[in-house]
């Protein structure tokens, strides 16, 4: 058992596997001071460091960091987050990236984040919570639209609807309601619908100090210009054209450090990843939700811009010694292209054959999520396969090398985009 991180050589232990994962577990490999890594229990792209234990074990998880004498888990996912995970851990004595089963209600409850917010004054959009229909068809007949109806509890990426029709809230509500999303939807957010950008912003957390990291763009549209229904995510670049030092400032005074304050004064303080999903409104930045972790496919971008070693900061959030550290980013840009299942994001076959080329320039990396190795051979299985990415000196640059690898790819019939980044080069 290790009561705490000693510097030297360090075995780690990421937990996940998907695309993030993969992503996570590729840069910790490359530090120096990483002894061993492991991934539980991983997919194909990881196939060197797997180990077979379910992410919901945490019994099993918890002996294997013991009999391993891991220094670091680096949680990847949500869910575990959510289900205390980290408290486990630490409850034996584990150093453990990521927040408290109590801070990682901020994910985990969408009311809890909006209470956050509205007692922080971060600015967020207007709202009202129901666990009855009546009430909320009621309110729904008393507001405009459009409106934002969101699943209070973690639905996998299925929670929020965005209507612009009466109908449509309507149905989104009843279905909730009804339990449709089982108990992720036994309260329900009426939310007031904003315009502007997107971008995902990223900052590491010790419970005290915040430290940014780049900002990027995902594409959550299945099709090509924003269109069709949400994904889990079909892509990503960053950092964005208008992302400035001065709005960074920004985002950090007026939303990440008051949260990380109001987390404090609940009793839950907050380490890991704070993972600020923003809208820019002409009124300036608002808050549509926060997750407590990684992003998918937004970390690819993040392990591909980071110059600096990862390892020393995920060790300084766990710490409390997040202040010393400065990270290095690379120049240019990153973009991150996801091939998926035909089908995606409905009803998809898995099974499929992929064949990838041989590993070639350092600057681009395809990324494993859902894939299995069968006799040998890469094969999906999963909605989201692969993560394609790519740095340049631009993002042009990265946009060009992303989809040169993506045509090297032999993925009979995978889904898609061919616009990943499109929108920054017009910016």
């Amino acid at each position: 058992m290790k009561n705490m991180i000693q510097q030297g050589k360090k075995r780690v232990l990421v937990l996940g596997s998907g695309g993030r994962e993969h992503a996570l577990a590729w840069k910790l490999a490359q530090s120096p001071r990483c002894e061993r890594l492991f991934v539980a229990p991983g997919n194909a792209g990881t196939a060197a460091w797997n180990v077979d234990l379910p992410l919901d074990d945490f019994t099993a998880l918890i002996t294997f960091a013991q009999e391993q004498l891991i220094d670091l888990t680096v949680v990847g996912p949500e869910v575990p987050l959510c289900r205390g995970i980290v408290d486990a851990f630490q409850a034996e004595g584990l150093a453990i990236f990521g927040p408290s089963r109590s801070a990682a209600r901020l994910e985990g409850s969408k009311a809890f984040a909006k209470e956050i917010m509205v007692n922080a004054r971060i600015p967020t959009a207007g709202y009202e919570a129901f666990t009855e229909k009546e009430a909320a068809l009621a309110y729904l007949k008393n507001h405009g639209l459009p409106l934002v109806v969101k699943a209070d509890g973690l639905a996998a990426g299925k929670g929020v609807v965005v209507s612009f029709q009466y109908q449509e809230a309507e149905q989104a509500i009843v279905q909730m309601l009804d339990g449709s999303l089982g108990a992720a939807g036994r309260r329900i957010l009426l939310e007031d619908f904003l315009s502007g950008p997107e971008v995902s912003v990223f900052c590491l957390c010790d419970g005290t100090t915040v430290l940014p990291l780049l900002a990027v763009q995902d594409h959550k549209r299945v099709f090509n210009d924003d269109q069709g229904p949400n994904t889990g995510g079909m892509g990503a670049y960053g950092p964005p054209a208008f992302w400035t030092a001065e709005l960074s400032r920004k985002i950090i005074e007026t939303v990440a450090q008051p949260t990380l304050e109001a987390m404090r004064a609940a009793g839950a303080p907050f380490v890991g990843v704070l993972f600020l999903g923003l809208m820019l409104t002409e009124k300036g930045p608002y808050v549509l939700e926060y997750n407590v972790r990684f992003g998918d496919p937004e970390t690819q971008i993040l392990m591909a811009m980071l110059k600096s070693d990862l390892l020393p900061l995920l060790e300084a959030c766990v710490q409390g010694r997040l202040a010393e550290q400065t990270p290095e980013w690379h120049d240019g840009s990153a973009v991150c292209v996801v091939m998926a299942s035909p089908g995606y994001p409905g009803a998809y076959p898995q099974g499929i054959e992929i064949a990838l080329p041989e590993a070639g320039e350092a600057e681009a990396v395809i990324f494993h999520a859902g894939t299995c190795l069968e006799n040998g051979r890469y094969v999906s299985s999963g909605g989201r396969v692969l993560g394609v990415t790519a740095r340049g000196s631009s993002l042009a640059e990265a946009q060009t090398r992303a989809y040169e690898l993506v045509r090297a790819i032999d993925f009979p019939s995978a889904h898609f985009r061919t616009d990943i980044g499109s929108k920054g080069l017009l910016s």
